[in-house]
């Protein structure tokens, strides 16, 4: 996994989740420390990202943890886009930020994955 591309892809990953982050906050009118979760989470795997560089097997690792907890954390949030669409929303910048960030930690979740499947593929033909 040395010359694998995760440890650049969860860095600009955090730095999105960072940009959610923040984005979000400045709308909610830097009321809510709540809409720098994203932020929060962006911090988290960037640093992941960065140390991966020289460790990947522990840090992407524990990026995807950290990106799959995420994921579930915002999942409730995914589930208000009826009512974001219906123009009921309680809170409409916390759908779209938790959604915007929701698919972001999937997408970047299914890439580690699959990742990690092509490093043991390679091992076993290697070995072979």
């Amino acid at each position: 996994m040395q010359n694998s591309s995760m440890p650049r892809t969860t860095l600009v990953l955090g730095v999105l989740l960072i940009a959610v982050g923040v984005i979000g906050w400045l709308a909610a009118g830097m009321s809510s420390w709540t809409a720098l979760i994203p932020a929060i989470l962006g911090v988290v795997l960037a640093v992941c990202g960065v140390l991966g560089r020289s460790n990947p097997k522990v840090w992407i690792h524990a990026a995807l943890v950290v990106a799959l907890i995420g994921a579930l954390g915002t999942l409730r949030n995914v589930l208000g886009l009826g009512d974001l669409l219906a123009g009921e929303a309680e809170r409409p910048l916390a759908v779209i930020s938790g959604t915007i960030s929701f698919v972001l930690l999937v997408g970047y979740v299914v890439l580690g994955i699959r990742s990690f499947v092509a490093v043991r593929r390679e091992r076993r033909s290697a070995v072979s």
